[in-house]
C-alpha cells in the first residue's frame, strides 16, 4: 500500500513539474504584457487631458471617480501609436527636418535639460542606427583574472593609454538592460564565433540557451592558452 502511494505521489510530482514547465511560458510572457501595458498606458491616457473626467473613468459605488475605463487606455494607446507614425512621417520631409532642428536647437539652450536631452539622443541614436551598437561578442577576464564573462563590444578607445582599450559591455542576466562598462586591452579581449543575437540569448538564458559551438570554441582556447598563444590573435571558432 505504501510502495502504491509513493507511486501515485511520485505521478503527481513530475505531473506537476511537467505541466509548469508547459505554463510558466505563457504565464510569464501575459504577465510582462499586461506590465507593459500598465505603466506605458499610465503615460498615454494623459494625451485625454481635454476630456472631462466624468467621460472617461468609472465610477465607484460611493460616486467618486475610479480608474480610467479599460477601452479608454486602448485608445489612448492607438492614438499615441498614430501620432508617432505621424510625426515620424513629418520627420522625414524637408519642413519637418527643419522642426526638429529648430526645436533641437532651442532645447541645448536651456541649461540642465540640454544635458538630459542630449544624452539620450545620443542613446537613441546609437540603438536606431543601421549599425549595431554591440559589434563582436567576446570573452574578458571578469570580475577576478581566474573568471572569464561574455561581453559585446561597443567601440575603441586609442587615447587613453599607450595601448588600444576595447570598450566591452558585460551584461547583466537575466536582465541585459543593465551591465558593466570594462576597458580591456585588444591583446586580452578574446573573440567569440557567436553572433549578437546568440550572445544575448545566452545572457538572458543564464546560460541555458547556447549555440551548439561554444564547448568546442573554449576547449580550443583552453588548448590556445596552454601553448601560450597571445591573447590578440585568439578567437573561438568551432
Amino acid at each position: 500500500m505504501a510502495i502504491s502511494e509513493n507511486n501515485i505521489q511520485k505521478r503527481w510530482r513530475v505531473d506537476f513539474f511537467s505541466g509548469l514547465a508547459m505554463v510558466l511560458p505563457a504565464v510569464i510572457t501575459i504577465v510582462v504584457v499586461a506590465w507593459l501595458f500598465r505603466n506605458i498606458s499610465s503615460m498615454t491616457d494623459t494625451l485625454l487631458f481635454f476630456m472631462p473626467p466624468a467621460w472617461t473613468h468609472a465610477r465607484k459605488p460611493n460616486g467618486e471617480l475610479g480608474e480610467i475605463e479599460w477601452y479608454w487606455s486602448w485608445i489612448t494607446l492607438a492614438l499615441a501609436v498614430f501620432l508617432i507614425c505621424l510625426a515620424g512621417r513629418a520627420g522625414r520631409n524637408y519642413l519637418g527636418r527643419k522642426a526638429i532642428e529648430w526645436l533641437d536647437q532651442r532645447i541645448m539652450r536651456l541649461p540642465l535639460l540640454n544635458k538630459i536631452y542630449g544624452t539620450v539622443k545620443q542613446v537613441n541614436e546609437s540603438f536606431t542606427s543601421n549599425k549595431s551598437s554591440f559589434k563582436q561578442v567576446v570573452l574578458v577576464c571578469f570580475p577576478h583574472p581566474h573568471s572569464r564573462a561574455v561581453g559585446f563590444v561597443t567601440g575603441e578607445q586609442k587615447g587613453l593609454g599607450p595601448e588600444k582599450l576595447i570598450s566591452v559591455f558585460i551584461p547583466t542576466t537575466p536582465n541585459p538592460t543593465s551591465g558593466f562598462l570594462v576597458l580591456v586591452p585588444e591583446s586580452e579581449v578574446i573573440k567569440l564565433n557567436m553572433t549578437v543575437a546568440d550572445g544575448i540569448k545566452f545572457t538572458v538564458s543564464l546560460g541555458v540557451i547556447a549555440p551548439e559551438y561554444p564547448g568546442h570554441a573554449l576547449g580550443e582556447l583552453v588548448r590556445q592558452e596552454a601553448g601560450g598563444e597571445p591573447a590578440a590573435t585568439r578567437t573561438a571558432w568551432p
